[in-house]
């Protein structure tokens, strides 16, 4: 292994560990939001995961092509073309709105979607409340999501750091109180938890178009004067960002359709995998943070025609990644009691927390096999997707997820009556195959010749 200059490491840490706090700030609204539905009600717990996933399901084609207006900015701020930046900003902007009109769309399908999943009736009632309310609210998050671009394109991330936690900060308290109904406010149950996250998009993104529609940076951005609708600009952002929208969404349809399979093992099966998924997000949110990161750094290495400058960038935000990785691998081997346990609500009978713990156990040292090869992937797919390679990422993760996952879980639950641990098997070689093909192709270096950007994008 190769390793940098410590300036490099710091560079990396700069730019990368504010979205890294972001992304754990969002995980643990997340974790709490689970911890709390646990406690509150087993039910909520188990309608939480299938219906909170499969909203964020339809919400990551949005989030991840207006995400791409981060390398959009990367790479104007490395070709030094300012006013790109506030083009290429609102072409975002646009397409959050057509997001947020479908995603509410979405949400009256809720009834239909649930029956056809097939989830006990009382389980479905939950589930159907709460994928309702979170895709009514979703435009606030891919808005929040696009206007975050404007900072971490340009590599400062601690602003994004600091709005997520203002948001994070903002919607435990709400969530507790709202779900239990506590310090004034109506018991809601899994309805609060819902209307709590939504409200805390909301101030996200409020507090960005505080923040980014200022005089300074109109003046040297054009964030407000170069505002109108760019058909040329806006189909490059699409040519470009629509697979990394569809790759982002297979990557969550992966765990959405094992979730949701897996429900149809049975409820206490259900209430396990969503708890052990819940603590996995200690890693895969994190993650996330270093992948735009490193999409950020690569962008602006790419805008700058410097190559090379972005094979060091990606090589070391891994050693770091996953240096981080590698202690949450122990915590999951050495210390699993304690984090199923943050989710079990105190009167649960002896024989289910024994059944609940000895199977998380196992989940648990499942996503330690596989954790170490997840985190390559979702790293090195940051430096692919920073150099516009975001058609072979959806290309490579819709064929593993299909030969790897879809059909070998869906064949062998449905034909050949294999359980809950055939299931988290068939995971973990998708994962390890899908991190085979995207390490190969960034090794190979096609990604290198790759631009995204032309000049006069302000026109």
């Amino acid at each position: 292994m190769t390793f940098f200059p410590i300036d490099k490491y710091k560079e990396i840490l700069r730019i990368s560990l504010p979205l890294v706090m972001s992304m754990g700030a969002t995980t643990v609204m997340e974790f709490t939001d689970r911890i709390f539905l646990g406690r509150y009600s087993m039910d909520a717990l188990a309608a939480s995961m299938p219906a909170g996933i499969t909203s964020f399901l339809f919400t990551a084609f949005f989030l991840g092509t207006a995400g791409y207006v981060n390398v959009f900015i990367a790479q104007h701020i490395g070709a030094k073309d300012n006013k790109g930046v506030g083009a290429s900003l609102w072409q975002g902007i646009y397409f959050s709105v057509i997001g947020a009109l479908l995603m509410a769309l979405i949400g009256l399908t809720a009834v239909k979607l649930f029956a056809f999943i097939g989830h006990d009736p009382e389980i479905q009632k939950l589930e159907v409340i709460y994928f309702r309310i979170l895709c009514f609210g979703t435009g606030a998050s891919i808005l929040g999501a696009t206007l975050s671009c404007f900072y971490s394109g340009r590599g400062l991330t601690k602003n994004v750091m600091l709005v997520h936690m203002v948001g994070t900060v903002f919607n435990i308290p709400l969530d507790y109180a709202v779900i239990n109904g506590v310090w004034g406010l109506p018991e809601l149950g899994i309805k609060g938890a819902a209307l709590a996250t939504v409200m805390s998009w909301i101030l996200i993104a409020s507090i960005f178009i505080v923040l980014v529609f200022k005089k300074k940076y109109n003046d040297q951005y054009g964030v407000w004067s170069i505002r109108r609708f760019n058909p040329k600009l806006f189909m490059r952002l699409m040519k470009f960002g629509l697979p990394g929208g569809v790759q982002f969404f297979l990557d969550i349809l992966a765990f959405s359709f094992f979730i949701l399979i897996v429900g149809r093992l049975g409820k206490q099966e259900l209430v396990v995998t969503n708890m052990v998924m819940s603590i996995n997000s200690l890693s895969y949110m994190p993650m996330f943070g270093f992948s735009m990161g490193v999409s950020t750094l690569v962008g602006q290495a790419m805008g700058a025609g410097k190559p090379s400058t972005a094979v060091t960038a990606a090589n070391a935000t891994a050693h770091i990644a996953l240096s981080y990785v590698s202690a949450l691998i122990l915590l999951f081997v050495f210390f699993p009691i304690p984090l199923i346990k943050l989710f079990l609500p105190a009167d649960l009978a002896p024989a289910d927390l024994n059944s609940i713990i000895y199977m998380g156990i196992i989940l648990l040292r499942f996503v330690a096999a596989y954790l170490f090869f997840d985190s390559i992937n979702i790293i090195y797919m940051g430096v692919l997707k920073g150099a516009g390679d975001s058609r072979f990422i959806m290309w490579s993760m819709g064929l593993a997820a299909v030969c790897f996952l879809f059909i070998p879980v869906w064949t062998g639950i449905t034909f050949f009556g294999m359980g809950l641990y055939f299931s988290w098997t068939c995971i973990t070689i998708y994962l390890f195959s899908l991190c085979l093909i995207i390490f190969t192709r960034f090794y190979q270096g096609k990604w290198k010749t790759m631009r995204i950007i032309e000049q006069n994008d302000k026109t």
